[in-house]
């Protein structure tokens, strides 16, 4: 069972700006609602992706560390079940049409 304690910092003017921030370590990970606004990820952080519905998210960690890596998952899990949708997939790539990555 996962021990990680996860909280949500919420924006009150714009509800697709959530944070998700764990309790123990330093892991923070940005909430974006891409089907409302626009979302230019950062070449220096994690960015994955899922459906609640039909509702498109991108999570973005904020300052990750290497420490905090293998606990991006079970936080996007966490909000997954958060917003009533746990069946989430995390997707590891963009799944909107045209957006590729470049390797």
């Amino acid at each position: 069972m996962d021990s990680n304690i996860y909280l949500l910092a919420t924006d009150p003017k714009n509800s697709c700006r959530d944070v998700i921030h764990s309790r123990d370590t330093h892991l923070k990970i940005r909430v974006f609602c891409v089907d409302v606004e626009q979302f230019v990820p950062d070449n220096n952080e994690i960015q994955l992706y899922g459906y609640a519905g039909r509702k498109l998210y991108a999570f973005e960690t904020i300052n990750i560390i290497a420490d905090d890596a293998l606990d991006v998952i079970s936080a996007i899990q966490w909000y997954a079940g958060y917003i009533d949708c746990p069946d989430m997939e995390i997707l590891p790539d963009d799944p909107r049409e045209g957006n590729t990555i470049a390797v």
